[in-house]
């Protein structure tokens, strides 16, 4: 977002300008931007990729051995906990980091990286509460998810048409809209987190009153972010990672998948800018407008500069007026 726009124009921004102010972020603090993504973007994307060039060599001997020695399993499983731990951790810090800053810069409040990192603490206990609860419902919907594939699997089993198009067409709904749906809902509820005086269970029921009016908007952008990041992935899976049984050169191998590593975090740190201008985009819509001064207590509030508010960081609604 360009920060000086006014916030009565936020609500007519169309994905292509959000992704245009998104991009012009970074340069109203350049140095700040370059260290987070360095340290915090970087790792969370080479991760994201580098991880199956270890498990694809394990996995290979598991699926040409079933009866594979059990240690095989172990490293296996062992690696996977670190990696679901540190690709958790690194999520959430990159996510306190991008948000915290963009709102200081909104805020008209000096940003630094040190002020950043220092405000993490604070806001990560909140966006680890509000993750727990965006959690519960995904493994409620991974259990639909599996009930569905099951009844899928029957249905090619027994060879009913019927069935199998019903589930087909559920799984498709499910994966395309529901699943989309609320990666979107989590977006907008960790920048909620972050910004408002809730989080948890609060920032999910708020997160979901503003994506009112704006969920045809916050579905396309986080389909279309999923959908970079899986060509992404499956480029780098056959070209780096399989591409030594294809007999691929390692040289072009290390240029293709370091390219495809930069690619990745420039699109993980547009996605945190948008997720952070998608925020101001609903709050516009619903004309609610963020008191700035207010705004810019609550952050220093992570910083231990926190003074009691009187007032509601956010306005009322202007219908309420």
């Amino acid at each position: 977002m360009d920060l000086a726009t006014e916030e009565e124009e936020l609500q007519f921004l169309s994905i292509p300008d959000i992704l245009k102010e998104s991009i012009s972020i970074p340069r109203q603090s350049p140095r700040t931007f370059y260290l987070i993504t360095l340290t915090l973007i970087f790792p969370l994307s080479f991760a994201i990729l580098a991880h199956s060039l270890f498990t694809h060599p394990i996995l290979s001997q598991l699926l040409s051995d079933p009866a594979a020695q059990p240690s095989n399993w172990s490293k296996l499983f062992i690696f996977q906990f670190f990696y679901f731990f540190f690709l958790f951790a690194f999520s959430l810090l990159s996510t306190a980091a991008a948000v915290f800053t963009v709102a200081s810069l909104y805020a008209s409040k000096p940003v630094s990286f040190s002020s950043t990192i220092a405000a993490i603490s604070g806001v990560f206990k909140r966006l680890f509460i509000t993750f727990l609860w965006v959690s519960l419902l995904m493994v409620l919907y991974n259990i639909v998810f599996l009930g569905f594939l099951v009844l899928l699997v029957i249905a090619v089993d027994t060879q009913n048409a019927v069935l199998l198009v019903f589930s087909m067409f559920v799984i498709f709904f499910l994966y395309s809209g529901v699943h989309v749906y609320i990666s979107a809902l989590w977006h907008l509820a960790s920048v909620v987190s972050v910004l408002e005086p809730v989080y948890g269970l609060a920032a999910m029921r708020k997160s979901l009153a503003l994506l009112k009016g704006r969920t045809r908007m916050g579905f396309a952008m986080v389909f279309g972010y999923l959908a970079i990041c899986g060509v992404i992935n499956g480029l780098f899976g056959s070209i780096v990672v399989r591409g030594g049984d294809n007999n691929y050169a390692v040289l072009p191998r290390i240029i293709v998948g370091g390219f495809l590593v930069g690619v990745l975090v420039i699109v993980n740190l547009v996605g945190l800018l948008v997720q952070s201008i998608f925020y101001y985009v609903c709050k516009s819509y619903h004309h609610q407008g963020i008191d700035k001064s207010a705004l810019c207590d609550h952050l220093g509030g992570y910083l231990g500069e926190y003074v009691p508010l009187k007032g509601s960081i956010q306005m009322e609604n202007l219908d309420d007026a």
